[in-house]
């Protein structure tokens, strides 16, 4: 091929391209399911109040939205993705290599996860320890605690007396949710750390012991639906649910939160630290599709807007927990100036 055609096959591809992006008239947004609501109001509140369409909000997971957003660029592909967990660096480095290069990184808010139960049964009062002996695939042989065997545990008072002489069902997210993640990070290894045997593993074999749940039945992975483990709660009140803090709340005639450590997952606990089950949340957006994308600048700028994302915004009244002033401003700073991520 001679280099006129080079140049000829160079001109149609970029122009391909710059038409497929314009024939999409408005943003794509994909990602988890934690942040979905929060997304979903300032879009609506988007759309009403500028002449953009209101973008379109997919509930796919962290992990989901990540695969769909690092797959390349172009109309085919979203403009922003949602996570309840930062990037990964493998996905990072995915999105590199399919030419994805510019991306923003957005930190609004922070968010707990709730162990809950229907409103209609005794309220559990555990810790992480009680946790992870209850979902682990592999636990310490209460008879030698230097030696992992299969998880025997199939009533929580076998783990802890106080707890009910009840069966353990736990109804939680799948692998590729971000509050799946954050789950077992927070409070997996946060129940695996009380055992000094596992702490001394190596890393490796830590996050292995600490990470895997068990496959018995006993945890039931529900889907990236969080809305559908509240209905199963109500209809089982013996059985305990996973889910991002901001359901709790839209749903507090339904279910509780256990206690977890001393604390219940409520706004004051999460904002002031004192809640073990809490993370960020984020998502991300694709610099090279602004300016041809409508609406991408003017949706950043309503996310963080004050009335958005601020103390008194709408979204605290969603349950986010806000950044605090500084942070909220650091992050504004980098989002108007569509600050390119770096990760290490």
């Amino acid at each position: 091929m001679n280099k006129s055609a080079l140049l000829v096959g160079s001109a149609v591809l970029a122009s391909s391209f710059s038409t497929a992006v314009l024939a999409r008239d408005g943003i794509s947004v994909v990602g988890s399911s934690t942040v979905y609501p929060f997304a979903t109001v300032v879009a609506e509140r988007f759309g009403k109040t500028t002449d953009f369409n209101t973008p379109r909000i997919e509930a796919t997971g962290s992990g989901g939205g990540f695969k769909l957003f690092c797959s390349g660029i172009g109309v085919q592909t979203p403009d922003i993705t949602n996570a309840s967990r930062r990037m990964k660096t493998s996905e990072f480095d995915s999105c590199l290599a399919n030419g994805v290069t510019d991306i923003v990184e957005v930190l609004i808010g922070f968010d707990g996860i709730a162990v809950a139960n229907s409103i209609n049964s005794t309220q559990f009062d555990m810790g992480t320890k009680e946790l992870y002996l209850a979902l682990a695939k592999m636990v310490p042989n209460p008879a030698n605690e230097e030696e992992l065997i299969e998880n025997p545990y199939q009533q929580w008072s076998e783990i802890n007396p106080d707890l009910p002489a009840i069966d353990i069902e736990v109804l939680g997210p799948p692998p590729t949710s971000g509050t799946r993640d954050a789950f077992v990070e927070l409070a997996m290894e946060g129940g695996c750390e009380q055992f000094p045997a596992i702490k001394s593993l190596e890393k490796d074999e830590f996050k292995a012991v600490c990470h895997t749940m068990r496959e018995d039945g006993v945890y039931v992975e529900a889907g990236e639906n969080d809305n559908l483990i509240v209905q199963k709660l109500e209809a089982n009140p013996n059985a305990l649910g996973i889910f991002g803090f901001s359901f709790l709340e839209q749903n507090s005639d339904k279910v509780q939160s256990s206690i977890i450590d001393g604390f219940t997952a409520d706004f004051d606990s999460i904002a002031d630290g004192d809640y073990n089950i809490s993370r960020p949340l984020y998502f991300y957006v694709k610099a090279q599709h602004v300016g041809t994308v409508p609406g991408i600048e003017e949706y950043l700028a309503e996310f963080t807007s004050e009335q958005a994302w601020g103390e008194d915004g709408y979204l605290a009244d969603k349950g986010m927990i806000p950044l605090g002033d500084e942070q909220r401003s650091e992050v504004g700073t980098a989002v108007s100036t569509l600050e390119k991520l770096i990760l290490d």
